[in-house]
């Protein structure tokens, strides 16, 4: 059975809506069952499919997933946002722009962009709607601006990454950094400019920053202490060498639990089970896809895709430049249709040659490719940030999806820039 069979039939199972993770395991041992000699065997396949499992430092992101979900429950988004409001909240746009810093400083505790934009949207929507804001317009922000969970470390993607491709997930944690601020300025840029062409109401704002600001600035930054201090511990821990990047999550678990158990008391007890309960049955597909993609990948190796595809790319296109652009709009029609975790597992080794073949970075490649696919989370039709706001709001997927067409725009600025300038992910590594 041929390469170019095999990936038919991968994306025919996907047209037919089957799993991805039993789509995997399908066209993994197919090339085995109609050529007996071929190497990758039904007990090579499931051997694989454990080895990929196999993983220390893949246990960090269960632990990622609980701590955001801990955070989510104990309200941490909403004492950001409070502080992020109480400093900007009278400038134009100043509440649009602390959503958008409260989605990143929220991606720094859950490493999710989807548990970034349930946490921070169900809470910020009504109240920027009640101010005045329009609604879809606020959707569309929470929606682009939760990608960034994906982007600044911790993030899920870049451990999936780290595993795919041998590099250090501490390393890419901290390539992470600059872009996930640049691309949060450059969405604060057009909220900005948003405001200034439709206005914003003035004296609800100012009533509600009133309100705040009789709190004390004291009041609210203790409030929200414990919540900016999460992402200074886990990071904190990894680079001064106290953990490793998967001793760090258990960190965060321990530490989400305490503040939200006993100081903010946002969680009861009796509330633990049922976040356990919510953990697992997120991690669990991710298990199942992580699985079958490690199989998958192994089983194009043996079959040579990855050299045929690099040496096809290598021979057509001879401009670094050109190459560089075909990699990311392949990476963001990927995208579009796949997600993040089985794209990364099986896409990196693909996809790695031609990259040292121009001489790319390894980390600089996994930051603008985990760029590219955090696109996908705010693009049709898989589009899951669409999907979780548009159940928060009941605004129909593509409405929210037209509306946040100019911020994917000044993502994809970003994205061009971190691309073609490497010292925006290396400068950080020394």
């Amino acid at each position: 059975m041929s390469a170019g069979v095999v990936l038919f039939l991968f994306f025919l199972c996907l047209v037919f809506a089957i799993p991805i993770s039993i789509s995997l395991g399908i066209v993994s041992i197919l090339p085995g069952i109609f050529d007996p000699s071929f190497t990758a065997s039904g007990s090579y396949i499931i051997r694989s499919m454990f080895g990929g499992i196999d993983s220390f430092p893949l246990l960090a992101v269960p632990m990622f997933i609980l701590s955001g979900l801990i955070m989510a429950r104990g309200g941490i988004s909403e004492k950001l946002f409070d502080l992020f409001a109480y400093f900007i909240g009278r400038r134009t746009a100043g509440l649009p722009c602390a959503v958008i810093v409260t989605c990143l400083f929220y991606g720094a505790i859950s490493g999710s962009g989807i548990a970034t934009v349930a946490a921070v949207g169900s809470m910020t929507i009504p109240i920027l709607v009640n101010l005045g804001y329009d609604r879809k317009f606020c959707t569309a922000v929470v929606a682009v601006a939760g990608s960034l969970g994906v982007i600044i470390p911790p993030s899920i993607p870049f451990i999936m990454f780290g595993m795919a491709s041998g590099e250090s997930v501490s390393d890419i944690f901290l390539a992470g950094i600059i872009p996930g601020c640049l691309i949060a300025l450059l969405l604060m840029v057009y909220a900005i400019a948003y405001c200034k062409k439709f206005g914003e109401d003035k004296e609800k704002i100012n009533f509600e920053m009133d309100k705040l600001h009789e709190r004390g600035l004291f009041k609210v930054f203790r409030e929200s202490f414990f919540a900016l201090l999460s992402p200074v511990i886990i990071l904190g821990c990894i680079y001064s060498g106290i953990a490793s990047p998967t001793e760090a999550a258990v960190i965060s678990v321990f530490y989400s639990l305490i503040v939200s158990l006993f100081i903010y008391k946002t969680i009861k007890f009796r509330d633990i089970y049922s976040i356990l309960s919510e953990g697992v049955k997120t991690y669990a597909p991710i298990l199942f896809i992580l699985a079958a993609s490690t199989a998958f990948s192994r089983v194009l190796t043996l079959m040579q895709v990855p050299q045929s595809i690099s040496a096809w790319i290598l021979s057509t296109f001879s401009s670094k430049v050109v190459i560089l652009l075909v990699v990311n709009v392949f990476l963001l029609l990927v995208g579009m249709v796949m997600d993040t975790t089985p794209a990364i597992l099986i896409l990196t080794p693909i996809l790695m040659p031609i990259m040292e073949g121009i001489g790319v970075n390894p980390i600089h490649f996994g930051v603008f490719m985990v760029v590219n696919l955090a696109i996908g989370f705010v693009t049709p039709p898989i589009g899951v940030n669409l999907f979780v706001a548009s159940s928060m709001t009941d605004i129909p997927v593509m409405d929210i999806a037209k509306k946040a067409m100019p911020l994917i725009g000044f993502f994809l600025i970003a994205l061009l820039l971190i691309t073609f300038i490497p010292q925006l992910s290396l400068t950080l590594l020394g």
